[in-house]
């Protein structure tokens, strides 16, 4: 039921995420709702996509900081 997730989210430019979100319906729902997905492709495409590793390093920081702050 991914349809369920997408309606829980809220309005966005930019949707950051990690490689478990890397699916082209994904990708093409989200910019249908004019969200531009910035996430690291997945280490199994055929044809890698281009997405910028600094943004994901924050990323993953951030998350990092969160389990800290959950323990």
């Amino acid at each position: 039921m991914p349809w369920l997730t997408l309606a829980a989210l809220p309005k966005a430019k930019t949707l950051i995420a990690d490689r478990g979100y890397d699916s082209d319906w994904f990708r093409a729902t989200l910019k249908k709702r004019g969200t531009e997905p910035r996430i690291a492709p997945t280490k199994s495409r055929k044809i890698p996509l281009a997405y910028d590793k600094a943004l994901y390093q924050t990323r993953h920081k951030i998350e990092n900081l969160f389990a800290k702050l959950k323990h």
